[in-house]
């Protein structure tokens, strides 16, 4: 039993005997004792300070004398009305040695029936390829899947394409014009690279046109609707809509195109999907049920024809789904959407990775379907998170300011490799070996730095911060991971293996108690990122656990401890803290190499 659950069983029984009502065990609060002080556990007694009728530190000396009679608990001492305990050896060791045995430990069994959960994550445009956002998009709802299987959930992962809409004819349109007749192949240009660049090349002739009609003396608004180009691409809209066979079978060509550019760039960052949906699709899907509630009267159509949902009861305003001429808009796919997964997968949650810029869009989403009398409407949750940029600042898609997602992995590939040959960490290997080493890093130094933020807050990426082999990156937890394989093949290769469990005679240091105590709190952590979908909660710890490592290695001998209970023990920690590293960074996407 975990020692959390031991005091507060303690604390309950306590309680008990001392005939005090203690409702609810949710009022004992524990935590890590603060360096400066003695002890690992702290148990906040303000809680229990009224129901005792004592002062703080009174009632921290009451429990705390009550505590030290468990065997699991060695000393305490109280700090201003908190009560630090100390922990025995005995229950570090036998947890060590314990979950060194468990090749599942931090994880749930894949048992029996599960829920199904749907993630969405990616929702890429094909008018442009990935950029610097979709990566950080990309990251999180791969590893939110991850962390989220590992809480035995059945997960499937699904993509929605945005493939249709008045942007994407905005390509068409431009490649018409100015394209040849050419295709990536003919040029030597990526797919979604090449189709990318057809819409810099309308949004910069669109522009040119605005600012003529504005100098002619239209306003701005004006200008931006009267503009000639604007009004072929509605056009082709209208015709893509209308099922016109020559502008669908641009459409499908050009897509095609995308795709195929898309694929490479999702292998490069190691994403895979289980279902992909296409906006293109399911918008005729969103439209039949927009239609069925205007029948029933939960939706309504104004003088113009447009239909509205009314959300004022709810305290919201009304929400357009279908625009005069019938045609639909995001919210209409996203109804048929959630419709249509619903339908594939019967789940019991459907995750939107989605930036906080589309907050009040899924709270909108939800409350419709709700009003359309969807059961499950409150089944969907939003996992929003913040902007990402470059210390050089926001991207700009319309004028081709963007930090395209390929570039970035191509140059974070290229300076994970001149660090390496400079740090000469690499010399020993073939070609072919410091080739997936260096790809292993990059991808390592990218993904850590992304996601050991709060997906809720905005961040800078710097990609030289990311590869520094020292500090809170990837690469130095994935050189934690192949110094510990490093240690335990030498010792392996000297006949050096665990042999002695029974570790009741020595006494722990303060280091490795804080790695035992770090790795105790691997399979909680794991649980609150998946209660939070949060995958920072695990990089951190995982970055603790691999800096109390090193600090520990540094001042402990582990094969050539002569005491071969404390030198056998010091191997378990060393093979647990390795595999705890290779979890929870698996957790993240990220590979650690056995050797750097």
């Amino acid at each position: 039993m975990r020692i959390e659950n031991i005091i507060t069983g303690a604390v309950k029984r306590f309680f008990i005997e001392k005939e005090l009502p203690l409702s609810d065990t949710s009022s004992v609060q524990l935590q890590k004792t603060r360096r400066e002080f003695k002890g690992d556990i702290t148990l906040v007694v303000f809680p229990f300070v009224r129901l005792m009728k004592k002062s703080p530190d009174e009632a921290a000396e009451d429990l705390g004398l009550y505590l030290s009679g468990l065997p699991e608990i060695k000393s305490y001492n109280v700090i201003k009305g908190f009560l630090n305990l100390e922990i025995e050896h005995t229950y570090w060791t036998g947890f060590v040695a314990e979950a060194a045995a468990n090749d599942k430990y931090g994880v749930k069994a894949q048992q029996g029936k599960r829920e199904t959960v749907l993630v969405e994550f990616s929702s890429p445009n094909t008018n442009k390829p990935l950029h610097l956002g979709h990566i950080r998009n990309n990251l999180l709802g791969y590893s939110i899947s991850l962390i989220l299987e590992a809480n035995g959930m059945n997960v499937k992962k699904v993509n929605l394409v945005n493939d249709r809409g008045i942007h994407i004819c905005k390509t068409m349109l431009a490649w018409q014009k100015w394209g040849e007749n050419k295709s990536p192949a003919d040029t030597g240009v990526k797919g979604d690279h090449f189709v990318g660049d057809m819409y810099v090349r309308f949004e910069k002739a669109y522009r040119n046109e605005v600012d003529e009609l504005v100098k002619g003396g239209m306003s701005e608004d004006e200008a931006r609707v009267e503009a000639p180009l604007i009004k072929e691409a509605r056009e082709m809209l209208r015709k893509w809509e209308a099922d016109d066979p020559a502008t669908t079978e641009l459409w499908r060509r050009m897509n095609g195109w995308v795709y195929q550019g898309f694929d490479i760039t999702y292998r490069r960052l190691g994403v895979s999907f289980d279902k992909i949906y296409y906006e293109s699709e399911t918008y005729h899907t969103g439209k039949t049920i927009v239609e069925e509630g205007l029948k029933r009267s939960v939706l309504k159509k104004k003088e113009d024809g447009s239909v509205w949902a009314d959300l004022t009861g709810r305290g919201l305003d009304e929400k357009l789904l279908l625009r005069s001429d019938g045609t639909s808009v995001y919210i209409t796919q996203d109804l048929g959407t959630a419709v249509l997964r619903q339908k594939d997968y019967n789940a019991g949650k459907m995750y939107y990775v989605v930036g906080n810029e589309q907050d009040y869009h899924f709270k909108v989403l939800s409350l419709i379907l709700d009003e359309l009398g969807y059961d499950w409407a409150d089944s969907l949750e939003h996992i929003s998170y913040g902007m990402v940029e470059l210390p050089s600042g926001k991207m700009k898609s319309r004028e081709g300011k963007v930090v395209d997602a390929d570039n970035l992995i191509d140059e974070m590939i290229e300076t994970a490799g001149k660090l390496s040959d400079e740090l000469g960490k690499l010399d020993d290997l073939t070609e072919g070996e410091r080739k997936d080493i260096v790809d292993t890093i990059a991808m390592g130094a990218l993904k850590y730095f992304i996601l050991k933020v709060d997906p809720k807050k905005n961040m800078i990426f710097n990609p030289e911060e990311s590869i520094d082999f020292n500090g809170n990156t990837g690469p130095f937890i994935q050189y934690t991971h192949a110094r510990i394989c490093s240690l335990l093949k030498k010792s392996a290769q000297r006949g050096i293996l665990p042999g002695n469990y029974d570790f009741s005679g020595i006494t722990l240091s303060d280091k490795e108690k804080r790695v035992a105590a770090l790795l105790h709190e691997f399979p909680p952590v794991v649980q609150e990122a998946g209660r939070s979908c949060s995958p920072a909660l695990i990089a951190n710890l995982v970055y603790d656990l691999s800096k109390e490592y090193n600090q520990f290695y540094h001042d402990h001998q582990v094969i050539r401890e002569e005491n071969m209970s404390l030198r056998d023990f010091r191997l378990l920690l060393t093979a647990l803290t390795g595999d705890v590293i290779r979890k929870g960074m698996g957790l993240l996407g990220i590979m650690v190499p056995e050797k750097m």
